[in-house]
């Protein structure tokens, strides 16, 4: 993947972007761009590992990108921050980062 295939919310600021994690992030992403869904689900859908889906989430919720509601299972959703499309960065490519 290039770095124009990543998802512009997949870049963290606490951590370090590794090709590999920014990939994982955005099939994260993806996936809660179609529908919320818990983990379990997201790893299906993504064909990641549950733990490694966690992993990743808890990344972005550092961030703020995604927030977990409910009881367990917790329903993981993109907040405000993370709802930001490809499609907005290709129309205002100043608002990357």
């Amino acid at each position: 993947m290039s770095r124009l295939s990543y998802h512009p919310k997949a870049f963290l600021t606490l951590k370090r972007n590794v090709p590999r994690g920014l990939a994982n992030r955005t099939k994260v992403i993806m996936a809660l761009e179609r529908k919320p869904s818990n983990a379990k689900e997201i790893s299906e859908k993504t064909g990641m590992s549950y733990a490694s889906v966690l992993h990743h989430l808890r990344l972005l919720e550092n961030e703020h990108i995604v927030a977990r509601k409910g009881g367990r299972p917790y329903i993981w959703e993109l907040t405000g921050a993370g709802q930001q499309s490809l499609m907005e960065v290709w129309l205002h490519p100043a608002n990357i980062l």
